[in-house]
């Protein structure tokens, strides 16, 4: 594997990365949205990553002729919790129901927040990696000179 293609990687997992906070956010941020555009309760979501084919257009060339491929990771799918709605008795609650019940999303914020810090530590590897590899990349032009 060449070092464009270990930087190509390390983002194809970055963007990945930022995808997924961005998702938790979201999550952390509606988490007592009763009322959707769709309808209902706001609904959970999450990424769910792939392997996919990874070529930087600088090494591309040196890849089809090595015949050597490198793999990082993407966005494959949104997934949307498909769980009933948590309910709640608030019977002033302009969303309840005739019985008094009001539907709320079904969260668990330590849940979130854990996976949240695990999106940021995979984050941050990325981050090292890319920059072990802009090292490396330095040294080899230092010693080029």
């Amino acid at each position: 594997m060449s070092l464009l293609s270990a930087l190509s990687v390390s983002a194809s997992g970055l963007t990945a990365q930022r995808t997924r906070a961005e998702l938790l956010v979201e999550n952390m941020a509606n988490a007592e949205t009763t009322r959707t555009p769709e309808g209902g309760p706001y609904r959970r979501q999450d990424a769910i990553f792939s392997s996919a084919p990874q070529s930087s257009p600088f090494s591309a060339e040196f890849q089809r002729e090595m015949g050597s491929f490198s793999n990082g990771v993407e966005v494959a799918d949104i997934y949307e919790d498909q769980r009933d709605p948590e309910k709640r008795f608030l019977p002033g609650h302009p969303d309840a129901d005739p019985d008094g019940y009001v539907a709320f999303p079904r969260m668990n914020p330590a849940e979130d927040m854990a996976d949240l810090i695990s999106t940021s530590r995979g984050y941050h590897a990325n981050v090292s990696a890319m920059s072990a590899v802009k090292d490396m990349i330095q040294k080899s032009i230092d010693l080029l000179k």
